[in-house]
């Protein structure tokens, strides 16, 4: 059960069992995607299931002051597309909030659009890296300047000539730097090319194919042509695969456990996290497969196991980026030694993921070592201790779940889940209360 401590802290204690059923928020990904995407068509589009976090309206409020009309109710938005070439310069600096993915995919679109406007957001997305998608961007011809030769937000947009034609071999697999490079694709002088060193989630092309836009996938590499419009299409967003890791999680870890799961997406490029779970003799099953939208989508539950340690690197951890995280709790309740690598990627997200989980799963009792791109972990007994998320909404949600399958856990800044998962104390007490 979880208990308010202060305005921004949690106490979770542990539970004796978790049962129920969830539906988690619609995917950030889909929804940030099906906003920005369609504000760029022909037509009006309906997007359902849009995402409750805090991140995707950021989305929407940007897209408002690049005058698009757009009305939001809840978990569904109504807007009208602008065209390729309709978006209106800004009369103030578009605040991206927490959003890495706003300002990613918007810097993209922007730099495509020729439009000036100014990218900024709250302390800790202005410390996130976005050279790996400015210098690019500046490649093909692009303006954009920043803090730090452009490295750091806040980002000045300039207006340009069209820009060029480009091949782009981005050094990080990162599905956010592919998606801003493939939208500022729509409006070069020619086919622009992205060569991936993993496969990353492929949201964006499926949707632009959608809509109209010419792109190809083969092995790695992702092209897309220039384009005069696209169509706006309705939009039905699948439940988050990332916020449904959290419960498969916790069904696995918990010795008196079964959890369902409804509606989750499971597009292949996001799924990893079932792959290292297979690994690790984890009981979940897949129920009630579907296509929603040209979207994979089912049903996931998860009931109580007994795991064994695994290796985690290479190709499989773009495809679980979001989720690696939750690994290192796996790793402290199963059988030898579990070892991440190839997941410096952590090291730039909302916080230092690498040394924010190892810190505070220490602190919990968890024997694990982080190293220069994963952890080493091993089989502990987790005992009541404080953990600090350093406002980072997935650290929070992870050691809720340590505090509830160990001894208990007061988690500093355990607000921040709103910024993708608004409901995720409420789901959690539901989960785990004996009436459950």
């Amino acid at each position: 059960m979880s208990l308010a401590v202060a305005s921004s802290d949690r106490l979770v204690t542990g539970v004796q069992r978790v049962r129920g059923t969830v539906r988690v928020p619609g995917d950030k990904s889909v929804s940030h995607r099906a906003a920005l995407f369609n504000a760029l068509g022909d037509g009006v589009a309906r997007i359902t299931n849009f995402s409750s976090g805090a991140d995707c309206g950021s989305t929407l409020k940007c897209l408002q002051q690049l005058g698009v009309n757009l009305r939001h109710d809840r978990d569904w938005v109504e807007l009208q597309g602008r065209g390729l070439r309709g978006l209106q310069e800004p009369d103030d600096v578009l605040d991206c909030g927490n959003s890495g993915t706003t300002m990613r995919l918007l810097s993209g679109i922007l730099a495509g659009a020729g439009l000036f406007a100014v990218l900024s957001g709250d302390a800790s997305l202005r410390r996130r890296p976005m050279a790996r998608v400015a210098e690019p961007l500046r490649h093909a011809g692009a303006l954009i300047n920043g803090r730090e030769g452009g490295s750091l937000p806040p980002l000045a947009i300039g207006p340009s000539q069209p820009l060029k034609a480009t091949e782009h071999r981005p050094e990080v697999a990162s599905a956010q730097v592919k998606s801003a490079l493939l939208l500022a694709g729509l409006y070069a002088d020619g086919v622009t090319r992205v060569v991936e060193r993993a496969a990353t989630r492929d949201h964006t092309e499926r949707l632009l194919r959608a809509m109209g836009a010419t792109v190809r996938t083969e092995a790695t590499t992702v092209s897309v042509e220039p384009v005069e419009r696209l169509e706006c299409v309705d939009v039905e967003v699948p439940g988050d695969f990332s916020s449904a890791a959290f419960w498969l999680v916790l069904g696995v870890l918990h010795p008196n456990a079964e959890v369902r799961i409804q509606n989750v997406g499971l597009n292949p490029t996001r799924t990893g996290l079932l792959t290292i779970l297979e690994r690790m003799g984890a009981s979940v099953q897949v129920d009630n497969a579907r296509d929603v939208a040209g979207e994979p989508v089912a049903d996931l539950v998860a009931t109580s196991s007994r795991l064994r340690g695994t290796q985690v690197g290479g190709d499989l951890v773009p495809l679980a980026i979001d989720e690696i995280s939750l690994v290192a709790l796996l790793g402290l309740f199963a059988e030898g030694e579990t070892v991440v690598s190839d997941a410096a990627e952590l090291r730039g997200k909302e916080s230092d993921r690498l040394a924010v989980v190892a810190d505070g799963l220490s602190a919990l009792g968890g024997d694990i070592t982080a190293t220069n791109d994963g952890w080493r972990i091993r089989a502990s007994r987790l005992e009541r201790g404080r953990a600090e998320s350093q406002a980072d909404h997935r650290m929070a949600m992870l050691f809720a779940l340590a505090g509830a399958v160990g001894g208990g856990a007061e988690i500093g800044g355990a607000d921040s889940v709103a910024i993708s998962y608004p409901s995720f104390w409420a789901d959690l007490e539901r989960l785990t209360s004996d009436r459950a």
